[in-house]
C-alpha cells in the first residue's frame, strides 16, 4: 500500500517570474471590481438624488397650484393639491400650515388645529406655524392654549405686530371677558340661592294661633258636612234649592212633586 505524506504548499515549483506575474493580474482584477462596486453606488446614490429632486420640484408645483386655487376660495380643490404634495414631501411644515389656514376658512377647527400641530412639529422655530395653531385653538375655544401659542410665536419672532397687537390682544381680551362672565354667573347663582332659602318660611306648627286656626277650619268642616241640600222642581217648572239641617229637616209641600239630591 502506497503511504501519503503532507502535501506540498501549492506554488512551491512555480518559477518567481510567474509568481509575480499572476500576483499583478489578481490586484488588477481586485481594482477593476473595486471600481465597479464604487460605480455602482455612485450610481445609486445618484438616482436617489434626482428621486428626491424630482419629488420636491413636483411637491412645490402642487403647493403653488394650491394656492392659486385657495386665493380663489376653491379650498376643497387646494386641499387635495396639498395632501398630493405631501405624500412627495411629508416634512413640509409650510403645506400643514397652509392646510390649516385652509380649513380654518372652511370652520373645519379641529382638522384645522391638527394640521397646525403637524407644522409645529416638523418645524418648531416657525413663528407663522404658531401663530396659525393660535388662531386655530382660538376657534376652538382654547384661549389660555391661543395665548401661549402666540407668545411663543412672538418669542420666535418678537418683531411681529401682526400678533403682538391683533392676535396676542384679542385672545387676552377675550380671555378676560370669560373671567368676568364666569364671575357674575357665580355671583348670580349665589344670589338666587340666598333668595330661594330666604323664601320659605319658618313655620312653628304648635304656636297658638296656627292651632286656632286648624280649629275653626275643623269646625266650619262639620257644619258642611251636616248640612243636607236639596233641589226641588215644582209642577209650574220653578227649580228651588233647599238646604235642610239635619234636627230641623224641611217638607215640601202638597205642590212639589219632583226632589233631586
Amino acid at each position: 500500500m502506497a503511504s501519503f505524506g503532507w502535501k506540498r504548499k501549492i506554488g512551491e515549483k512555480v518559477s518567481k517570474a510567474t509568481s509575480q506575474q499572476f500576483e499583478a493580474e489578481a490586484a488588477d482584477d481586485k481594482d477593476l471590481g473595486d471600481d465597479d462596486d464604487a460605480n455602482w453606488v455612485h450610481a445609486a446614490k445618484r438616482r436617489k438624488e434626482i428621486l428626491l429632486e424630482d419629488c420636491v420640484r413636483r411637491s412645490k408645483e402642487l403647493k403653488d397650484e394650491g394656492a392659486n386655487l385657495a386665493e380663489n376660495k376653491r379650498y376643497r380643490e387646494a386641499l387635495v393639491k396639498w395632501d398630493e404634495a405631501l405624500q412627495l414631501t411629508p416634512e413640509d411644515a409650510t403645506l400643514y400650515e397652509m392646510k390649516s389656514q385652509v380649513l380654518m376658512s372652511l370652520h373645519e377647527m379641529f382638522p384645522a388645529v391638527h394640521a397646525a400641530e403637524m407644522a409645529v412639529q416638523r418645524n418648531p422655530r416657525s413663528w407663522d406655524a404658531w401663530q396659525t395653531l393660535g388662531r386655530a385653538q382660538l376657534g376652538l375655544g382654547e384661549i389660555a392654549l391661543a395665548i401661549r401659542s402666540f407668545q411663543v410665536s412672538l418669542h420666535t419672532f418678537p418683531m411681529n405686530p401682526e400678533v403682538w397687537k391683533e392676535d396676542l390682544s384679542w385672545a387676552r381680551k377675550l380671555q378676560e371677558q370669560q373671567k368676568a362672565t364666569k364671575t357674575e354667573s357665580v355671583e348670580a347663582l349665589a344670589k338666587a340661592k340666598e333668595l330661594a332659602q330666604e323664601s320659605i318660611p319658618d313655620y312653628d306648627f304648635e304656636s297658638d294661633e296656627i292651632v286656632a286656626v286648624c280649629a275653626a277650619i275643623a269646625e266650619k268642616e262639620k257644619a258642611l258636612s251636616a248640612a243636607k241640600t236639596m233641589v226641588i222642581v215644582s209642577a209650574s217648572g220653578t227649580i228651588e234649592t233647599v238646604t235642610e239641617q239635619d234636627n230641623c229637616p224641611a217638607t215640601p209641600d202638597e205642590t212639589l212633586f219632583i226632589r233631586a239630591r
